[in-house]
């Protein structure tokens, strides 16, 4: 399933019964000097096990814009939201405020909540109970291209 939003946001969601199953390393990839005593180990990784804990109410995104990038969230990644996690302090979140998705980090101001960009180039965003808003789902996971 495909919903595409006003904002160009694009929600698939994902396959309930199919699996994905890559190679793993056993042996951690270093970042410092490699270890030539580390076996050199394998097994499978199902990605939707790994990823998807609510396969239900989960949901994969694909970033358009660029108000994350501080955080290293870039236009093209791809997010995994879950819509069944309760929201929190400081989560980022997929918000739906006036008819558009947004992705922001959330904070509470009060009686208003601030929906906070990682791009000084964007503002803040402050929320009252007068604004057509929600939090759709809390971002579980960030899938990047390099």
């Amino acid at each position: 399933m495909i919903i595409r939003a006003k904002s160009g946001l694009e929600l698939f969601s994902p396959e309930e019964k199919s699996t994905i199953s890559v190679t793993l390393s056993e042996t951690p990839v270093h970042a410092g000097f490699p270890s030539p005593a580390d076996d050199h180990l394998e097994s499978k990784l199902d990605l939707n096990k790994a990823l998807v804990k609510n396969p239900a109410a989960t949901f994969f995104a694909r970033v358009k814009g660029e108000s994350m990038v501080g955080e290293g969230v870039d236009d093209g990644d791809i997010l995994v939201i879950d819509k069944s996690v309760d929201p929190y302090e400081n989560c980022l979140a997929v918000c739906y405020l006036e008819g558009e998705f947004t992705l922001k980090r959330v904070k509470v101001d009060g009686d208003n909540l601030l929906l906070i960009p990682a791009n000084p180039k964007f503002k803040t965003i402050k929320v009252s109970r007068e604004n057509d808003f929600y939090i759709w789902g809390i971002v579980r996971y960030l899938i990047k291209r390099v």
